[in-house]
C-alpha cells in the first residue's frame, strides 16, 4: 500500500503533471447541429420533405392523392443517379381505379428509391406519410422549395 501512495505522490511531482494539474479544467459545451425540416407541395398532389443538413428532399404523395386512387397495385420509380428538374415525369403508380404520373417536385438528383414499393406497392395507401416515400432527390436549387405550396395553401387548392 505504501509503495502504491509512494508511486502516485512522485507521479505528481513530475513536471508534466503538475502542469495538467495547474490548469483549470473547463467543461465544453456539446456541438449541437440544428436541422430544419421543410415540408411542400405540389398542385399534382406531390410533397417533398427537404432536410437542410443533408440537402435531400424525400418525395411522396400526398394522402388526398392516395385517397382518390384507391388501392394502389403498381409503382414505376425512377433509376438512382439519374437528374431531374422541376417538373418531370419521375414515376407512375397504377390503382384499381386509376393511373397517374408522378412529377419531380424539385431538380436534382436521385439518390434513392423506396425499393419496398415494387413488392409492396401498398404501402403508399397504408402509410403515407412514413414507410409509402417514393424516392429521394439531393436537390440542385434549394430556392425551389420556396415556389412550392405550404400545407395550408395546399390544403385550400383541394377541391
Amino acid at each position: 500500500m505504501h509503495a502504491v501512495l509512494r508511486q502516485a505522490c512522485s507521479a505528481r511531482s513530475s513536471p508534466f503533471l503538475r502542469s495538467q494539474l495547474a490548469r483549470p479544467c473547463v467543461p465544453r459545451a456539446p456541438q449541437l447541429t440544428r436541422t430544419l425540416v421543410t415540408k411542400r407541395y405540389t398542385a399534382e398532389h406531390e410533397a417533398v420533405e427537404y432536410d437542410d443538413s443533408t440537402g435531400i428532399g424525400t418525395v411522396r404523395i400526398t394522402h388526398h392523392a392516395q385517397s382518390s386512387l384507391g388501392d394502389v397495385v403498381f409503382v414505376e420509380l425512377p433509376a438512382v443517379g439519374s437528374k431531374v428538374k422541376q417538373g418531370d415525369q419521375i414515376g407512375a403508380v397504377e390503382s384499381v381505379k386509376a393511373a397517374s404520373d408522378i412529377y419531380a417536385p424539385v431538380s436534382g438528383t436521385i439518390e434513392e428509391v423506396n425499393e419496398a414499393l415494387s413488392s409492396e406497392p401498398g404501402l403508399l395507401n397504408k402509410s403515407t406519410e412514413d414507410k409509402g416515400w417514393l424516392c429521394k432527390i439531393k436537390l440542385s436549387a434549394q430556392n425551389e422549395m420556396e415556389k412550392l405550396l405550404s400545407e395550408d395553401a395546399y390544403k385550400e387548392s383541394l377541391p
